[in-house]
């Protein structure tokens, strides 16, 4: 990556860190210097990504964390304070989905869904600024979708998941702005990961997908990581409660 920011000195928690767009993230911010915790739900994921941040001369802690559970919010929080004494950056990537029909859609899986995407996101986001408020500000950095302003079948309670975290963003943006506390959202397009090898895994639907965005192929996490460090950067200093679309083009060809 070309002219990465300096984020010397700032300290980083990732959600869902363990694999995928938050892997990627979690490299990217620590090839910037930043000093990582790194969250997720699978210690082992968790665990091999410090690992290869400390491997390259970086710093990182690994934090198992269950965002439905309040208490492991607070204990996350609590550890990025006691091993890097502040906290300046939230990614708030962890997210959850089931594939399948609405009508079919139980209520339990919707609860999960909206429990991780949204109220994890709210609580932790809140439980950051406090800590943000601090030492100055911060940054927040919201990983929704380009489902959060589209419709489309079987991933329909994620996406509505995704469009209440981009409005989240404009509020917690709006009253957190005296505070030197900007938020901002990232939202990928379809991305090659494992989150979402169900959708991109059979080849008829990535041709149907591929189709439709004009650059012509799926984003790889990598692609991902730009638009997120630059939201961490002093580029960004004055951008708060907006949201990139990294896509390939695909809204723009709605």
């Amino acid at each position: 990556m070309i002219d990465k920011p300096d984020l010397t000195g700032k300290v980083a928690i990732v959600t869902g860190g363990g694999k995928g767009i938050g892997k990627a993230i979690a490299l990217g911010l620590a090839e910037c210097r930043a000093q990582l915790v790194v969250a997720a739900r699978t210690e082992a994921d968790l665990v091999a990504v410090a690992d290869e941040i400390l491997s390259r001369g970086g710093e990182a802690v690994a934090k198992v964390t269950d965002l439905t559970q309040s208490d492991q919010i607070d204990e996350l929080m609590e550890t990025a304070v006691r091993s890097f004494g502040r906290v300046d950056i939230l990614v708030n990537n962890a997210a959850r989905s089931f594939l399948r029909p609405l009508l079919d859609f139980r209520e339990d899986g919707f609860d999960k869904i909206f429990d991780t995407n949204v109220k994890g996101t709210f609580l932790l986001s809140r439980a950051a600024a406090k800590v943000m408020m601090q030492h100055g500000g911060g940054r927040i950095v919201n990983v929704t979708t380009v489902g959060a302003v589209r419709g489309g079948p079987m991933m329909g309670v994620y996406h509505a998941s995704k469009a209440a975290v981009k409005m989240l963003t404009m509020c917690m943006a709006t009253e957190w702005a005296p505070l030197n506390i900007l938020v901002n959202a990232v939202g990928p397009g379809m991305t090659r990961t494992e989150f979402s090898r169900p959708i991109w895994s059979n080849p008829e639907i990535e041709r149907t997908l591929t189709s439709r965005i004009p650059m012509g192929r799926l984003a790889e996490p990598e692609d991902i990581v730009g638009a997120v460090l630059f939201l961490c950067s002093d580029a960004s200093k004055f951008i708060t409660g907006q949201s990139i679309y990294v896509d390939g083009g695909m809204l723009a060809n709605a």
